[in-house]
């Protein structure tokens, strides 16, 4: 009876057994199988976030370039107050409309960064460059801000003082380079409005201490956009190339 009792106990506890390595097995082809289900989905919103951070690149690039060509403008229309024997009305006017731009970076918005989105990824690095994205975007937006507060609330005004706001206008629209379309097609933004017969003349435009002050600002508010920029560039760039180093072909 108890070689019965003994066989019997040992019989239940292989059984029991065979059920708990049946059970773990089953858990682990079903964590293989989420992991593999996870594993699938960070693919996709890897290369989702490589296409959207190329076009982020991009952006910024054409953004850094009009801010260069400001501060190239507005150098040389300071030049043109220290020396304005030296200056022309046409080339004064199109400096003019090339300091007038305001860039404003505005990247890609979605929601491939929210939680859910990031516990998929598996780079620590990574995770936290895309973390910190959008206070480090906010370093170059605030500078930008300013500038364009001053671009429509203080340049504007100052050339209609010096009644060259149409010519300014005239310029922005046929002379100057606008990276910002969508469409690339520079000639889908040229109108003729023409030029005034109101401007004043060369010396007086010259020696106004406040468009003199407006192009100073220009030159330091756009360098500092440009080096927030620089930073934010290289972040990107970091980022693309984390990303670039997960995706698998």
């Amino acid at each position: 009876m108890e070689n019965k009792t003994g066989k019997y106990i040992k019989y239940a506890f292989g059984e029991i057994i065979l059920v708990v390595i049946g059970i773990l097995i089953a858990l682990q082809i079903n964590n293989w199988n989420e992991n593999r289900k996870d594993r699938i989905k960070e693919q996709v919103v890897l290369k989702q976030l490589q296409e959207d951070y190329q076009e982020n690149l991009m952006q910024l690039e054409e953004k850094m370039t009009t801010r260069d060509k400001i501060i190239f403008s507005a150098i040389k229309l300071l030049k043109a107050f220290d020396q304005p024997n030296e200056v022309a009305h046409d080339s004064l006017v199109k400096n003019l409309a090339n300091a007038f731009h305001d860039p404003t970076y505005d990247p890609i918005q979605n929601d491939l960064t929210s939680s859910s989105n990031l516990i998929l990824i598996r780079n620590k690095r990574l995770k936290r460059l895309l973390s910190n994205w959008s206070s480090d975007v906010a370093g170059v937006i605030e500078i930008e801000v300013n500038w364009s507060k001053t671009v429509n609330e203080e340049f504007a005004f100052i050339l209609a003082e010096l009644g060259l706001g149409r010519d300014v206008s005239n310029s922005f629209m046929n002379d100057s380079k606008h990276l910002w379309l969508l469409d690339k097609n520079e000639d889908s933004y040229k109108i003729e409005i023409g030029t005034s017969k109101l401007s004043a003349p060369l010396d007086e435009i010259l020696t106004s201490r406040k468009l003199e002050g407006l192009l100073g600002n220009a030159i330091t508010l756009n360098k500092a956009a440009n080096l927030q920029s620089e930073a934010l560039h290289n972040r990107i760039q970091e980022i693309l190339d984390l990303i670039d180093a997960e995706i698998k072909d």
